[in-house]
């Protein structure tokens, strides 16, 4: 009966998990065991210990002087946090160096030198300095209070300085560590503390990544319990020291996925732990992690607390988090675990200590609430709730209530009563100690006290002492304010329930739920629904519709005017089981081709006819019925894409994420420009050609983009993926868009790719997929000799991620494994190729070798599985041939373990391989498959050209906490998306617009704002003119201008934005004292105005995208390079603008005249000549190179006047597809001579959000 309770809480739990917070608060003070005479005596205790502890600020600890000196509030109270987080683990000088330079420049140090009276704080005001970024504020101060220290470097020499820097660092972290081991810390906590305090000792470190660390973190431990309990000399396991277990350092995968491994072998490896303790009689508590890992952590402490061995033994302790929504349950179900397991738990109440990233998380993966409390005030109510029950439980537990806050000592004190014997207080070493010692001095009672001390070295204290920063160092802290004169005591110590009742029990409006972030931030769109796979609930229902689902046989077949033909269907197979029936599929033929051409023509017109509010009305319930059927389309992803659950379910957001955004941009865009009408219309009948990759994602966005802005759509998607293409396509008919207005044409691409684009009404082509594939529909287009429609492509990457010394090697590690293995590699933004600082190299291999031994390769619909298979047998082949060569050439690193997998599929164990040089690697391996290099820091410059190099700019990762670093590799990086300090997948819609440049893709990002204004009216076809001439190779002069206009444009676009519109703007004006162009019209004069205003606004500024909180995300546009200007003789004025557009955008120019004159002889090369840098403005003066020069690689985009041969020269280029911009547009004139990138800048990386932790209650 017992065990049965158990687990009607333990559901309990569950339920409240993301319980609605005023529901919560609610319950909460309806059960508070406060009453009103309590609360004036506790008010009356705490207002006295404050005042004493004031009244004695002689006798402050050093944390509480630097909190007084450096709150997170201050600029330098955050910079301090960061520095803290990086400075000891970098092992080289050079790295040490530029760190402390690049601080000292930011940080404001001088105000702070002689305000405390603790030398170390001034030693610290003196010597310590990050960037204030994760404040927002990215000004430089270079204001003379800093003078003196740089004339000190300059007199001392960066050694000295950087050894007082790193001297200042340890002595503040011997503030905070008890002692490198626990003979140093049990000697050195007896001297520093009152006789009879009790040490709760935590061994420091990261949570292991490998199953070695953890062997290393359990020995360690083994090791600690031997040394606490040789020293033990109590009966009482109370009384006695104890230790602090933290189950992420012994289990390399602790987390709910890997519930069996988790209990096979991490419980044996604590309950070793456990009756070692149990043999000393000393205490070993669990302590307290991230919100997911609760549940698991509920079943191993079930699995002790009944395991025989411990029989007898009340050591056995827990660590409850009272900002979690669950927590009084918690307090029910280990109330009822004792009295079943016949034995007294110690519970350790603590606030909770990830606060700040449960919240991101959240926001994240778009559930519905959060899991802990959004302000501080509902917090210490369930603290004083969940108090007052385990007080009510002594008989069973003993409550141990860790606080450095007087009014909650006050509290417990007055509910406990003057039996002391049966719970104690806990407060951190370094931490608390004036106020326990007034305490003591007021009342004349020993209150039982007990220390939690850390243990290590000083590079394990790093995430330590940031997250005592942070949880201490914000605003709304007690520990913060506790001595600031300027805060009255009697605030510091009102009840909790007067707080409340300001604001009647609801939730921080500041902080927005995860389905609002994006109406937050003034966007008119709801984020998409997630499903938090480490909540038993939600995977219980997801596990049931894979069980509904997985007998289904789906259908697929071409679907023309809403009907499917099924006739001539083959098997559907999926590539995680080969033998495994999911459906059938019917291929379409060449008269099915022309049917659903004939439709979409037919329609077209009335579908323009069609309000853009309208089109966005169905595109919402598009949306809207994708996220009803998420489950199910998550279970057909993992079917027949071989994407595990995770994946499907991001991928089904994704999906709905792009029909609201574009739903809301094309609202945004015809109501911006009202007299725009070309904006709201579209080309014509749009061919949509999608991946297997992301079957569903990729595939609705390309075709809801298509039909908001009123072209038709015949979607082909790839062979490998029909049956997931066939029920999105079901749901857009569904919510509305008219069966003649979208068409399905299922099978081969080599086969309908041809009849597609030979067909002359497709006025555009949305693709997705490889060069070769795209270089090839490219060509089609133009042999049909009409126009070349807007080909929009995005066509893969060799992405890299640069790791310095200053990185996190475990945060590294967890970014390389998502970005480079999971979803089998198989993502056009996976990495493929990591260079590592040489310094770091040897340990960072090592631990991504251990933690390629942990991921678990099988069936994607199963939860504990990793990674998937890849995607049919072709691909498979492809990259065992790859690893057999790299095998031969390069040094093979580190390959997974061969999967345990009892069915035959396309499965590929991820392999490591180091390599010299990027250049080896001919071409993109799409799969499992790493590349590592190392390189020296002093070769940077070198590194980010050998990335430029290889013509690819999808997506890049940087790690590194100098800003200096990242800021350096963004700038001087030609790639689409750039990651900071996370991993470098998962592009979120409107968040991370997704695409890249040179040959990975045209742009403009899909999920961006410009990406639409591709399938508008807004940029006419160009005409495919005459034929293509013999194309002779280029002359020396020709490939010197080439050479001398690549350089150039670095140094143009390095100019300042204003810099470059003066020069220009005064181009203009000069020109118009030349007699071609003296008498420009009123429209002209108004155009150049407005692309000189369009070039400071778009250029000179980056744009702010929304994202959940401790995250940045901008867009910026950049030149593209090398323009080549086509001049013609009566087309001077619109040459003019052309060119101005291209030289605004940061383009350098290769002029030639496809006329009489020599380009240099040219009216418009005299009207730039005095103005433009020569490098930036090259000439070709003999006109016979000119289709030569189309084709070279080195060319980024093509304007001024369409001529003979020139659109079909662009269909032979072997590398980028790159624009032609001939007529310019009045709006949007600009903007395709750019290229667009994204920066997401994970500024928590450091350790935590302090404008989270700041905010306001």
């Amino acid at each position: 009966m017992l065990h049965v309770n158990l687990q009607s809480i333990r559901h309990a739990i569950r339920t409240k998990t993301y319980l609605a917070e005023a529901q919560s608060v609610e319950y909460m003070l309806s059960t508070n065991p406060l009453g009103e005479e309590d609360r004036q005596k506790v008010h009356a205790s705490a207002l006295s210990f404050v005042e004493r502890c004031r009244a004695n600020p002689d006798k402050q600890s050093l944390f509480d002087a630097f909190l007084q000196e450096y709150s997170l509030s201050s600029h330098e109270g955050v910079v301090l946090m960061c520095l803290a987080e990086a400075l000891l683990r970098v092992p080289d000088t050079d790295t040490i160096d530029h760190l402390i330079a690049e601080e000292i420049h930011l940080g404001q140090w001088r105000k702070h030198i002689g305000n405390s009276n603790e030398l170390l704080v001034n030693a610290a005001s003196v010597g310590l300095s990050l960037s204030n970024k994760i404040l927002g504020n990215k000004q430089s101060n270079d204001d003379a209070p800093n003078g003196w220290f740089h004339k000190l470097i300059q007199r001392l020499g960066e050694p000295v300085v950087r050894g007082a820097t790193l001297q200042a660092m340890k002595l503040m972290g011997q503030q905070y560590v008890l002692g490198t081991d626990i003979k140093e810390a049990t000697e050195r906590g007896r001297e520093i503390n009152a006789p009879g305090t009790r040490f709760s000792f935590d061994m420091l470190g990261e949570a292991a990544r490998t199953y070695e660390d953890a062997a290393k973190f359990h020995d360690a431990y083994l090791s600690a319990i031997r040394s606490i309990g040789n020293d033990n000399n109590h009966s009482d396991v109370n009384a006695a020291d104890g230790i602090s277990v933290k189950l992420s350092a012994l289990h390399p995968r602790y987390e709910f996925s890997q519930h069996q491994r988790v209990i096979d072998e991490l419980l044996p490896s604590v309950l070793a732990l456990a009756v070692e303790a149990k043999k000393f009689n000393i205490g070993l508590t669990i302590d307290a992690e991230e919100a997911a890992r609760l549940d698991i952590e509920l079943d191993v402490f079930e699995g002790l607390a009944f395991a025989p061995e411990l029989a007898g033994w009340d050591g056995l302790g827990f660590v409850l988090q009272a900002y979690q929504k669950r927590a009084l349950s918690v307090v029910d179900w280990l109330v009822e675990l004792a009295k079943s397991s016949e034995r007294k738990l110690k519970v350790r109440l603590v606030k909770g200590a990830y606060w700040d990233a449960e919240i991101k998380h959240a926001q994240e993966m778009g559930v519905a609430e959060f899991p802990v409390f959004t302000r501080k005030a509902h917090t210490d109510l369930s603290y004083q709730v969940c108090a007052g029950k385990l007080l009510d439980n002594r008989d069973v537990i003993y409550p141990q209530f860790a606080t450095h806050n007087a009014y909650t000592v006050a509290l417990i004190m007055q509910m406990a009563g003057t039996d002391t014997s049966t719970f104690e207080f806990q407060r951190l070493h370094g931490m608390g100690d004036l106020l326990y010692r007034q305490i003591r001095e007021s009342t004349g009672a020993v209150w039982p006290l007990r220390v939690y001390a850390p243990v290590g070295v000083h590079r394990d204290l790093l995430p330590y002492l940031v997250r005592r920063l942070l949880e201490n160092g914000a605003n709304g802290s007690f520990i913060n304010q506790f001595l600031d004169e300027d805060v009255a005591a009697a605030d510091l110590v009102q009840n909790v329930e007067s707080t409340i009742s300001k604001a009647q029990g609801k939730r921080n409006t500041q902080i927005p739920l995860a389905l609002d972030i994006f109406n937050a931030f003034g966007e008119k769109r709801d984020n998409s629904r997630g499903i938090d796979l480490d909540d038993p609930l939600a995977f219980d229902i997801v596990s049931q519709k894979v069980s509904e689902f997985a007998p289904e046989k789906w259908r697929a077949g071409p679907i023309i005017n809403g009907e499917m033909r099924t006739d001539n269907a083959h098997g559907c197979y999926s590539p995680a089981d080969t033998s495994k029936l999911i459906g059938h599929c019917s291929h379409a033929t060449a008269e099915d081709v022309a049917a659903a051409m004939n439709s979409a023509a037919d329609a077209y017109p009335d579908w323009q006819a069609t309000t853009c509010e309208q089109r966005a009305l169905i595109l919402d319930a598009v949306a809207d019925l994708l996220e009803a059927q998420t489950e199910e389309l998550t279970t057909l992803i993992s079917f027949e894409g071989g994407r595990t659950l995770n994946d499907g379910i991001s991928e089904v957001r994704e999906a709905v994420d792009f029909c609201r955004y574009y739903a809301l941009q094309i609202r945004y865009l015809t109501s911006d420009s009202p007299t725009q009408v070309k904006l709201a219309q579209g080309q014509g009948v749009f061919v949509c050609i999608s991946p297997w990759n992301f079957p569903l994602a990729i595939f609705v966005g390309q075709v809801v983009a298509a039909l908001v802005t009123g072209n038709t759509v015949v979607a082909k998607p790839a062979e490998q993926s029909p049956l997931i293409a066939a029920q999105a396509i079901k749901l857009m008919h569904k919510a509305g868009v008219p069966h003649n207005v979208l068409h399905l044409l299922t099978g081969s691409g080599r086969e309908l790719g041809p009849l597609l684009m030979a067909d002359k009404r497709v006025a555009g082509v949305a693709f997705t997929g490889s060069n070769a594939t795209a270089q090839s529909i490219q060509g089609d287009l133009i042999k049909r000799g009409t126009e070349l429609p807007p080909f929009i492509a995005e066509t893969g990457g060799q992405n890299v991620m640069l790791v310095d010394s200053t990185a996190l090697p475990e945060q590294v590690i967890d970014d390389v494994i998502q970005s480079a293995f999971l979803s089998a590699g198989q993502r056009c933004s996976a990495l493929r190729v990591l260079y590592i600082q040489q310094d770091i190299a040897d340990d960072l291999l090592n631990m991504l070798k251990g933690a390629l031994d942990t991921l678990q390769i099988g069936r994607p619909w199963k939860l504990s599985t990793d990674i998937g298979p890849v995607i049919d047998d072709k691909a498979l082949v492809t990259l065992n041939e790859h690893c057999e060569k790299m095998t031969k050439q390069a040094t093979l690193v580190a390959k997974a373990k061969v999967p345990e997998v009892d069915v035959e599929g396309y499965y590929m164990r991820p392999h490591v391989f180091e390599i010299e040089h990027i250049n080896e690697l001919d071409k993109e391996v799409f799969g499992p498959v790493l590349h590592v290099i190392r390189y020296r820091a002093q070769d940077l410059d070198r590194v980010l050209d050998d990335i430029n190099n290889t013509g690819y700019g999808l997506t890049l990762g940087v790690h590194s906490r100098l800003n200096e670093f990242a800021d350096k590799v963004f700038r001087n990086t030609h790639v689409g998306n750039t990651y900071i300090n996370r991993n470098m997948v998962g592009a979120v819609v409107g968040v991370n617009p997704f695409g890249g440049q040179g040959l990975s893709g045209t742009g403009f990002k899909a999920g961006g704002p410009h990406y639409l204004l591709r399938f508008t009216k807004l940029w006419a076809a160009e005409q495919v003119l005459g034929e293509l001439p013999e194309i002779g190779s280029l002359s020396q002069e020709t490939k010197m201008s080439l050479r001398v206009a690549k350089a150039g444009q670095v140094d143009w676009q390095s100019t300042p934005v204003n810099q470059r519109i003066t020069l220009l703007e005064n181009a203009f004006a000069g020109a118009q004292n030349l007699p071609a162009f003296s008498n420009l019209s009123v429209d002209v004069l108004k155009q150049a105005t407005h692309m000189f205003s369009q070039a400071r606004h778009d250029f000179g500024t980056s744009t702010e995208l929304p994202g959940p909180t401790g995250e940045t995300n901008e867009l910026s546009l950049h030149p593209r390079g090398i323009f080549l200007a086509v001049l013609k003789e009566g087309e001077e004025t619109e040459n003019l603008l052309q060119t101005l557009g291209a030289l605004l955008a940061g383009n350098s120019l290769l002029l030639v005249n496809n006329g009489a004159k020599r380009a240099s002889e040219t009216v418009l090369y005299q009207a730039l000549e005095s103005f433009i840098p020569v490098a930036c403005l090259q000439c070709i003066d003999d006109s016979q190179q000119l289709h030569g020069v189309l084709i070279d690689n080195a060319l980024a985009g093509v304007t001024g006047s369409n001529t003979d041969g020139l659109i079909w020269a662009l269909g032979l280029r072997k590398g980028a597809i790159i624009p032609f911009v001939g007529k310019l547009s009045a709006d949007f004139s600009l903007l395709r001579f750019a290229c667009e990138k994204t920066k997401t800048d994970n500024v928590v990386a450091t350790g935590g959000n302090a404008m989270l932790l700041n905010l306001k209650e």
